[in-house]
């Protein structure tokens, strides 16, 4: 197939010092079974469709089901943004996954909650970001479809980097998230919300530059397996999307 994905040597180098040591038996490829990963998420397809380019099926699905339990591809997507350094910005916002029937059972089984909710949209995630000032994200947090944006970015607080100011949408007006983004000398850049009594003015010009954390919602989406999400565990539906946002906005750098 003449559009399979290959990582570079390059992209290679960047990733391995994340991977776990490799115990007896040598493991498969890594660049042939990481490729494949990344294959079968950005179309969408099932795990036993994956071009036989990339080996035996069941040994992509098996490596991706195993490192996503031990937060391999966690760790490569933070540890990759960390190195970007401190921002001058950060833009915070939120957005709905579809959850697919295969994933939409609300049934809890074992300790990890799926994080899928029930909203007006139906059955569906949310994936709360906070991107730097050229719209990366520097973290990601799945939750269930009904969660507040508020109550996710109290969820992220505590990772936040130290920047100059930061912009959301009206979802995030409350007082205690503008005063503890205040005391780690944050700025604000939120519109109030109608029904607050006395309006918190904002920079209407500088507020125009959230879009750009939007538009990483949206290239994030254009990969099939997270626009609509197929996987019932939390864990390997948030390594998709980690590695998604890997290699669209970290690995090249």
């Amino acid at each position: 197939m003449s559009d399979l994905i290959w990582l570079s040597e390059a992209q290679m180098r960047r990733i391995e010092p994340y991977f776990p040591l490799s115990h007896g038996v040598p493991r498969v490829d890594d660049r042939r079974i990481i490729s494949g990963i990344i294959f079968v998420i950005r179309n969408g397809l099932r795990w036993r469709d994956a071009p036989a380019e990339y080996g035996p099926p069941k040994t992509i699905y098996n490596r991706f089901i195993r490192w996503s339990r031990m937060g391999v591809f966690n760790k490569i997507f933070a540890g990759l943004a960390a190195k970007a350094g401190k921002p001058d910005q950060l833009m915070i916002d939120a957005t709905h996954l579809k959850a697919h029937r295969t994933a939409a059972s609300l049934l809890k089984k074992g300790a990890v909650p799926r994080r899928i909710g029930r909203t007006r949209g139906g059955l569906n995630s949310k994936l709360h970001a906070v991107c730097d000032g050229l719209g990366r994200p520097l973290i990601l947090l799945l939750s269930e479809g009904q969660m507040s944006d508020y109550k996710g970015a109290a969820l992220m607080l505590h990772a936040f980097p130290k920047a100059n100011v930061l912009l959301g949408d009206r979802g995030y007006d409350a007082d205690w998230f503008r005063h503890a983004l205040i005391e780690r000398g944050i700025t604000t850049c939120i519109p109030s919300k109608s029904n607050r009594k006395v309006p918190i003015p904002h920079d209407r010009t500088l507020y125009r530059q959230r879009h750009k954390v939007e538009n990483m919602f949206g290239r994030i989406k254009d990969w099939r397996r997270i626009h609509t999400r197929y996987d019932r565990c939390a864990q390997t539906f948030t390594s998709a999307i980690c590695i998604a946002a890997t290699v669209i906005f970290w690995i090249n750098q």
